[in-house]
């Protein structure tokens, strides 16, 4: 397998992994929905950046010790899944408050501080670093597309970069599409109704990786 080969092959496969709905799409959907550009721009970025992380960590031969030892797994696996169902939960509570208090309560801060690029940055580099299937991903597919003759961790890193520009590149997207429904996601029905769903979304993926599945 030459370079160019593999890179091609790696982008097609971590193209349709972006593509797929997870728990990223609902963060920043919900995020950009309501209007918040610095903290929707944040989310994304820390995606990223985790994402760049895990790959920088596989290159290095790091997160093997993710599937070699069970203990640093479940404790990478059971943090982060203590993260994702309070942050669920924080969405569903504040999805049943009263409007006329705080028409744009989120999550984690309260009107003056919700929309800063900090905040989404930390929330979505915990949401991504918190999550230990990247790193196993990482350590079973990323050897897999680095040729025997090519420099392992620069390759590795080139790579992960390429999953982080799909990355940002899709993530625009669905941020632009977000803003183009802001008007009646803003309604408080409507976002009452997106905060129980993308809540319900979070609350079960944090329960199903305490659960290990």
């Amino acid at each position: 397998m030459t370079l160019a080969t593999a890179l091609w092959s790696f982008t097609l496969v971590v193209g349709l992994l972006t593509l797929t709905p997870g728990l990223d799409t609902a963060l920043i959907l919900r995020t950009a929905a309501l209007g918040r550009r610095r903290r929707a721009l944040g989310v994304v970025l820390g995606i990223q950046t985790g994402t760049l992380l895990w790959g920088t960590l596989s290159s290095l031969g790091v997160t093997v010790l993710l599937t070699a030892s069970h203990l640093a797994y479940d404790a990478v696996r059971l943090t982060g899944a203590g993260y994702l169902i309070w942050l669920g939960a924080r969405m569903l509570w504040n999805s049943r408050r009263s409007d006329t208090v705080q028409p744009l309560a989120d999550a984690e801060e309260g009107v003056d501080r919700a929309d800063r690029l900090s905040g989404g940055w930390r929330q979505g580099v915990l949401t991504n670093v918190l999550n230990p299937k990247i790193g196993v991903f990482y350590v079973a597919v990323l050897p897999q597309f680095i040729p025997p003759s090519a420099p392992h961790f620069a390759t590795g890193v080139l790579l992960t970069c390429v999953h982080v520009l799909l990355g940002l590149a899709w993530s625009t997207v669905l941020v632009l599409f977000a803003h183009a429904l802001r008007g009646w996601l803003q309604r408080p029905v409507a976002r009452r109704l997106l905060d129980r769903i993308t809540g319900t979304a979070i609350l079960g993926f944090g329960l199903r990786l305490a659960a290990g599945d």
